[in-house]
């Protein structure tokens, strides 16, 4: 487990793809439990460890996770990310080349349980929700373009969804339209950025997660 950023109120990770936030059916250790191991073990702490959820990635996606390590940050937390006050932005590599280079994308999601899987429409639908996120192509190789998103609502897999409506579905991503899966189950989708103001301090933070060691990733680094 890699460590972003640690203070007495929060604590960000770099997940890794694979893994899972919260527990859930499949029964694997989430991250979360992963978290508190550390924790205890570091600073020696007998009994529970408080750790407090405040958002999550899709199991192949990895990069920044921001958890809560006291009920105050938690409670704050929440209140920010319902708000939009945590800026997040992701990059995203597709093998298709958007149209614009860069641009707004506002659908309409309707999320289907049973499938889960979300489907985007131009205009509002029966049990919708708005989709916005702003995008821009940094850079392209041979074979794939290097794309920011930056979300302006945070919907049920709203990045993989949108980008596929562009026409531009996420490599390894065969959810929503890619040719093939990834070899190691991953999506190429990483959480790289969050900023917010401290929930206790009020301090600036803003925090990077690294580009996979995948030589795909690390060809985009060198361009």
């Amino acid at each position: 487990m890699t460590v972003l950023y640690e203070d007495n109120h929060i604590i960000v990770v770099n997940k890794k793809s694979g893994e899972i936030v919260q527990g859930d059916k499949t029964g694997d250790v989430p991250l979360s439990d992963i978290v508190k191991t550390w924790i205890k073990d570091k600073y020696g702490k007998e009994g529970n460890v408080f750790l407090g959820v405040v958002h999550r990635l899709d199991r192949p996606v990895q990069g920044v996770v921001v958890f809560a390590k006291t009920s105050k940050a938690l409670t704050r937390l929440n209140d920010m990310f319902r708000k939009a006050d945590v800026h997040k932005t992701y990059w995203a590599i597709t093998q298709n080349k958007p149209k614009e280079i860069e641009g707004t994308l506002t659908h309409w999601l309707v999320r289907n349980e049973k499938q889960n899987k979300s489907y985007a429409y131009d205009t509002e639908k029966p049990n919708s929700k708005k989709a916005v996120l702003h995008y821009k192509m940094l850079a392209e190789s041979e074979r794939y373009y290097l794309i920011e998103v930056n979300l302006m609502t945070g919907r049920h897999h709203q990045i993989r969804c949108q980008l596929a409506k562009l026409g531009c579905p996420i490599k390894g991503d065969l959810k929503y339209g890619a040719k093939r899966s990834n070899p190691d189950g991953s999506i190429s989708l990483l959480a790289r950025r969050v900023e917010f103001l401290h929930p206790v301090s009020k301090k600036q933070i803003e925090i990077v997660a690294p580009l996979p060691e995948e030589n795909l990733w690390q060809s985009f680094k060198r361009l």
